[in-house]
């Protein structure tokens, strides 16, 4: 999503309403003029059709810091993963590109937690980037190595406070930790508190934050501006009271935020007023900077090299024959349902043929290899986890059996299920039977369905999968090519035959 919301009338908060407010005294005071700089959400290491990338965005931030000296650039999360080079080594060129741009405010998003407790601080330890999680802590509730709750620059008077916050469902979504996660409102009432009490004249909140969450911090009161990531979109939102942005995804925009701040005395007391102005960057426009340009370009190399490696033998003909996987059950289309189901902890799974596209035949003794993998899933899709009814489990499979003759892109390849249908009946009433577990489908239970972000956000006419609680959403999950990958390997051998799993009458 793609959004830029700006509330003219605040965003022209001009110099008559300053004076109403502080008088003629305020316009003697001196101006500060000061830049916060927003990335978010940034997996890819290289550019994609001559837009984003680390490269370009350390050419962004290395502009940014030429144009003043009293500038804070900040990511807010998700970056580790998922991505097919992380899936090698799990974050490490993350890293080294960021160290070329150096955040001065870092704060982790769930995907930071993707690999591990153990990898995550191995990241930490390596990054040249001071950590912000004022409600992040050990198992024994202390401080982790190289992190910090909030600080306070200090530009030609004007304190700028800074707290970051992470995002406390990640224990739900991202793999098994023993640390501790605060709430998030809580832990930012706490730390805007204490900022204040160390002088802060104005307060920056950095936040791995659902958008729903990001509008109860926006007009909660607590902060001037609240920079957030993990919803992907590109928002810039001021209301006279707070300002609120977030920059898209995968560097394609970079938010800059131009403040003019003066500091005045009133009736004895330090008061600040100030006035925003927004900035977002085309990274299309941005030249790439040489250094991490090199390094993308070395990684890109060894990420060739990586996706040639072998990971398993097939021990039968493994198909993924377009006209096949879109008009029945094919044993790549179980193999890849399987993966699903095994990396989300689900009862079934779904995925569409449609999203199957090698179109190729892998004779028995073939040996697979990573390359493979991606070909077959080249989309960029991620898992996805919902809880939902056995009727929209029902509904969910009538879609995809809807256009059956026309092999279409939505054939439901399964998982943990058998599904029988008529193909002579109406598209809507082909459905005859359905059994998990080797028991019968009961329409009011719940269960969680793994699949992949397209389908959960109604891809294919999967609308019925959206119906019900999302337990990994589209920002959540990993990324499906990698989880097939992990999950093949670890098989070492594939000797996988279709086994009834759909089947017409």
């Amino acid at each position: 999503m793609v959004a830029i919301t700006r509330r003219l009338l605040t965003t022209t908060f001009a110099a008559t309403g300053v004076q109403a407010l502080f008088g003629r005294a305020a316009f003697a005071a001196d101006t500060v003029k000061f830049t916060l700089v927003l990335v978010n959400d940034i997996y890819k290491m290289g550019e994609e059709k001559g837009r984003g990338g680390f490269a370009r965005l350390a050419g962004i931030v290395a502009s940014e810091r030429a144009r003043s000296k009293n500038v804070l650039v900040f990511h807010a999360g998700d970056t580790l993963s998922p991505s097919l080079m992380s899936g090698f080594d799990q974050g490490a060129h993350i890293v080294e590109l960021l160290n070329v741009a150096k955040p001065d405010v870092f704060v982790p998003g769930n995907h930071e937690f993707d690999f591990g407790e153990a990898v995550y601080l191995k990241r930490v330890a390596e990054a040249d980037f001071p950590i912000f999680a004022a409600n992040l802590r050990d198992s024994k509730g202390a401080m982790l190595p190289k992190h910090q709750d909030r600080a306070i620059f200090d530009f030609a008077g004007i304190k700028i406070g800074v707290a970051g916050i992470a995002l406390a469902a990640t224990k739900k979504i991202s793999a098994e930790n023993s640390l501790l996660f605060s709430p998030e409102m809580d832990t930012l009432a706490a730390q805007t508190k204490a900022l204040r009490a160390e002088g802060a004249d104005f307060i920056v909140a950095c936040t791995h934050t659902p958008i729903d969450m990001d509008y109860e911090i926006a007009r909660s009161g607590l902060v001037d501006v609240l920079l957030t990531g993990h919803d992907h979109d590109l928002r810039i939102e001021y209301d006279g009271k707070a300002v609120m942005v977030e920059s898209g995804e995968e560097g394609q925009f970079i938010t800059a935020i131009d403040f003019d701040a003066m500091v005045v005395t009133q009736d004895g007391k330090r008061v600040v007023s100030w006035r925003p102005h927004f900035r977002p960057t085309d990274s299309a426009e941005a030249t790439p900077d040489p250094t991490a340009l090199a390094i993308v370009k070395r990684y890109e190399g060894e990420l060739a090299q990586q996706l040639d490696v072998e990971i398993c033998k097939t021990a039968v003909d493994l198909d993924s024959r377009t006209a096949s996987v879109r008009s029945e059950e094919t044993n790549m289309g179980d193999l890849i349902a399987d993966a699903i189901r095994a990396s989300t902890g689900a009862d079934v799974a779904i995925t569409n043929g449609g999203g199957i596209r090698a179109n190729k035949l892998y004779p028995a003794g073939s040996l697979i290899t990573r390359r493979d993998i991606l070909t077959e899933l080249p989309f960029g899709n991620s898992t996805a986890l919902v809880e939902i009814t056995g009727a929209d489990i029902v509904a969910a499979l009538e879609n995809g059996l809807s256009q059956v003759e026309n092999r279409q892109g939505r054939f439901p390849q399964v998982s943990g299920m058998v599904v029988t249908y008529d193909p002579r009946q109406p598209a809507g009433s082909r459905v005859v039977s359905v059994t998990i577990d080797g028991k019968p489908l009961d329409k009011l239970a719940r269960y969680k369905v793994g699949s992949n972000d397209f389908m959960v956000k109604g891809g294919d006419g999967y609308t019925a999968l959206g119906r019900g609680k999302v337990l990994i959403g589209g920002t959540d999950g990993k990324l499906l090519a990698n989880e097939v990958m992990v999950y093949v390997k670890r098989l070492g051998e594939v000797d996988l035959r279709t086994q009834g799993r759909v089947t017409a009458l």
